[in-house]
Order: C-alpha cells, then structure tokens, then sequence
C-alpha cells in the first residue's frame, strides 16, 4: 500500500519499487522454505498482498510481464476437450473456440517439468517415468500447436460486415483516422495530411496516433496509452516524446474540431499488425495510415530501407477492419513547414482510372476540397474507344456525383483526359506531378488496357501498378503519395464464417433507384 501511494494515479512504477519486489519474491520465498513450506508457497502469498489494477498492480503487471511470459509461456490443464466445450456450450462461447481452448487447456509446458523434476528428486519418481513424462510434453505439445494454428486464425475478429470507409460515411459524421509514426521524420508530412483533411465543428476529426516501436529480445509486446493533455513519462524514449509534443501541439491549433487519442505498440514488426487492427476495430477508424518501408534522403534518392515494414503493410491491408493507405512521405523534399503556419495553397491531386479504391481516394480528396488552402484536381484517365462499358457508366455517375457537390468550389477542378496504352497514362501523369505537393491514388484497379503490361516490373505490390510507378525514384517526382485501398466487406475468409446478420448494414450513396442506403440480411442456413 505504501508502494501504491508513492506511484500515484497516471504515473509509472519506479524502478526501485520494481527491483524491491524482485527482492521480497526472494525474501517470501527464503521464508516459505524456512517454515517447511514449498518455495513457492511464499511468493503465492506476497501476489495475493499486491493490489490489483492501476496505478501500481497493473504497472508492475506491465514490467514482470516479460519474465512471466517467458516462464509461464503454456498454462497446465488437465480438463479434457470434451469438459471445456460442455462448459463453453453454456458459456455461449461457440463452439470453434470452446473447442481450440479445449486444445491449450490440455497442453503441457515448464510447469509440469517442474513438477516431474521435483517428484523425481523427492524418489516419487524413477528416472524410467520421469523420461516417459517429458517425452508425453514433448508428443502431446507437438500435436496441439499445429492443431491450434489450423484451427484458430485470430484475425479473423477483424473481418467486419459493415462498411467503415470515407466514401461511404455520412457528411456531417466524424472522420476517424489511425495514423500509424515509425519515426520522428515522418511527422510533417502525416501533420500536414491531417491539417488538409478539413476539420470543422460539422465535420470533426478524430485522430488516432499509433506510434510504432520494435521491440528487442523476447520482451513481451505492450500497448502503451497516452494522455496528450498531461506531462509525457519520463520513461518514454525521446523519439516517441518528440511525436506526441508534436500530436499535441497540432491538438492545441485545431481546438475542439479535433480530437487526438495516442499509443504506443512495442511489439515486433511480424506481430504488430494484430495491434493495428485492434486498435482500428476498437476505435471505429474509417481509415488506417501506414508509414511506407522507404525513406527519402535530401537529394531525392533513397535513404534508408526498412524491410519488416513490407510486411507488416501486407498483413494490415489483408485484415484491416476498415480502409487502408500507405504514406510514401517525401515531404523531405518540400520543406517540413506544416501547412497552416507557411499559409500557402496546397495542390493535391486524385488520380482516378476505376474501381472502389479509386472511389475512396475520391471521397478522401473531396473532403480535403473543403479546406481553404487545398487546391484539388480529379484526373480521371478514360481508356480511348471505350464509351459504353458498365464500369465506365458507373464512374461517370459517381463523378457527376462529386462535381454536383462540389459546384460553386473553384478549388475542386476535374479533368477527363483520353489515352490509349500504359504510356500516354504514365506521360499525363508525369506532366502533371511536378506542380503538386499530394497525390491520392487507389491501390486496385479493374481490368483496363491502361494497366497492360504494368505490373511486370512492380517492385512494392502492396501499392498496386499505380503507387508503385509514383514509388520509384526514377519517376523523379517531390510530391507524396497516399495509396488508397477501401475495405474489404468479410476480408479474404468470409467464406463458410458465421454471420451476425443484425451486423449486417450497409450504407450507400446511391443506388438505382435513387435511395440513400439499403439494408442486406442474410441466412445462414440457406446455403446460396
């Protein structure tokens, strides 16, 4: 209790409080022993003193986490499979997963070891039986984990049903960004985006800061909440303190219109993405910003490489519960000046081909139309001879759409240019580059002799053709580029999954026959 009181709400646990509980674990120990009690009687007694939950018993949770995971990795079971899912069954807990955490349950791991080595110290065991228990751990541990991995795919609570992108959020509706910052380099750039996605009382932004550190070792993985409106920890490492007095400050000059929530994930980079689409589901986001694994250097050529960013932006575009774009900053180039203290018009450009990526970049850079000092061009590329095509009647109405809404915007301009192969589109959008300081472009694009022959030479696929021509340095372009892809209703295995079909709503701009939304419910018995 008096550890407690000096921690205090809101602040960390001191090392010293940390190191004296390593010693009392010794201590209770040394004395459980003492009074012919097993060593572990001792250190069972002192947890039960420790109070739980914040600010002291969830911090020193946060610091023995590690040590803990580390030897306490496989929890001991003895109940059987069958016993689990009974209980599972009127626990409502499906029966999948009664049926998976049957399967860890039942498995063996440091514990048992520890136990067998005692009773075959204490002569309860001869060496024959100890050997044939450690070879069952060995069996059984070797049967369970790749069942577990069959059958459990944990990013399936991901898939989302209903439809969490910009294109078909509501107008007035706050606009949910999860910005995810590797490194202090890139906050101009992401700060000059959130600035330009027009914040207003009406239309409110909330903006969600994942700040991204790799972890060393085999330290166990944390997820770090901060508060913005209160000092930073002194334990916070400088790069992540530069990051958030740089969120709080853009806080500060946006006031009320804005909201700014902020993590910390240190976890490693094959991992974090169960963090990024965790936070994006809990938080609601319309759309999850990733840092791009290639960084700029002053001269325009490629500086620095990070190869476990490829794929961590993989895994994030395949399970993502909402939309996702990739960031390649090359705000280096430009100046770092954030666009509201410099005052001066910002250009950005939606190149639009086809398809519901292009769509969401559309809906993002409409929105981006609204701000005063936003300069936006819609160039809309139209294959030579091909007038009647569904697709193409279909984006011409969701043009026609925006421009209606847009009329009387002198600053929302939209250009149809006609050409015929991949080289009159990449050349109108080479001449079109150098006058511009963002780029919004669509990951995936529907089948068109535009896109021939493109992808042969793609160097980063999670950008599609399009993001990974803008990509290269060869291009010789300063502008940065937001590749945009709209979330996938269901993710890659909506097949053969059980639906919640009060889940089931999907709102809509538009339909045939002029209604705003329509509403899809579905069986899942019927087998269509």
């Amino acid at each position: 209790m008096w550890m407690r009181r000096r921690t205090g709400e809101g602040k960390p646990v001191k090392e010293t409080h940390v190191v004296a509980m390593f010693i009392l674990v010794l201590v209770a120990g040394f004395l459980g022993e003492l009074i012919g009690q097993h060593f572990v009687f001792g250190p069972l007694i002192l947890g039960l003193v420790v109070p739980p939950g914040p600010p002291f018993g969830a911090g020193l949770m946060s610091k023995l986490d590690s040590l803990a995971s580390g030897l306490l990795s496989d929890l001991p079971g003895n109940q059987w499979i069958g016993a689990v899912m009974v209980i599972g069954h009127y626990s409502n807990i499906p029966r999948h997963e009664a049926f998976v955490l049957g399967l860890i349950m039942n498995g063996r791991g440091i514990i048992e070891l520890m136990v067998f080595n005692m009773w075959r110290q204490n002569k309860v065991l001869k060496d024959q039986g100890f050997s044939l228990l450690v070879i069952s751990v060995i069996v059984v541990t070797g049967i369970i984990t790749p069942l577990i991995n069959f059958f459990y795919n944990p990013s399936s609570q991901y898939f989302m049903v209903k439809r969490n992108t910009i294109q078909h959020s509501k107008l007035e509706s706050e606009l949910k960004i999860l910005v995810c910052i590797q490194n202090q380099e890139a906050v101009p750039t992401i700060i000059n985006l959130l600035e330009v996605s027009h914040a207003s009382e009406k239309r409110p932004l909330a903006v969600i800061g994942l700040i991204l550190v790799e972890l060393a070792g085999r330290t166990a993985p944390i997820l770090i909440t901060h508060q913005l409106d209160v000092h930073v920890p002194h334990n916070t490492t400088e790069t992540s303190m530069q990051i958030l007095n740089a969120l709080r400050q853009y806080q500060q000059r946006c006031g009320r219109s804005t909201v700014v929530q902020s993590f910390t994930c240190v976890s490693h980079f094959k991992w974090m993405q169960e963090d990024i689409c965790r936070v994006a589901m809990e938080k609601r986001a319309n759309i999850v910003i990733l840092p791009f694994h290639k960084q700029w250097a002053i001269d325009g050529t490629v500086g620095s490489l990070d190869r476990a960013i490829i794929n961590m932006n993989i895994n994030v575009i395949k399970k993502a519960p909402c939309s996702v774009a990739i960031l390649i900053d090359r705000g280096i180039l430009t100046g770092t000046g954030t666009v509201l203290a410099i005052q001066y018009i910002y250009h950005v450009a939606v190149i639009f081909i086809g398809g519901e990526d292009d769509a969401e970049s559309l809906a993002y850079g409409a929105r981006m139309a609204k701000h005063e000092i936003v300069d936006l061009t819609v160039a809309r590329f139209i294959h030579f001879g091909d007038t009647n095509s569904k697709e193409r009647r279909r984006d011409s109405e969701l043009i026609d759409e925006y421009r209606q809404a847009n009329a009387g915007n002198e600053r929302f301009v939209i250009v149809e240019e006609m050409v015929k192969d991949a080289e009159g589109l990449s050349t109108g959008i080479r001449a079109m580059a150098d006058c511009l300081d963002l780029i919004l472009v669509g990951r995936s694009h529907p089948e068109s002799p535009l896109l021939e022959g493109m992808g042969r030479w793609s160097d980063c696929p999670e950008l599609g053709v399009i993001g990974d021509m803008l990509a290269l340095p060869e291009f010789g372009m300063a502008a940065s580029v937001l590749v945009v892809q709209q979330q996938r209703i269901g993710g890659n295995n909506a097949v053969n999954r059980e639906f919640n079909k009060d889940q089931l709503i999907h709102d809509a701009p538009f339909d045939d026959e002029g209604k705003t939304s329509w509403t899809i419910t579905m069986d899942k018995n019927d087998k269509k």
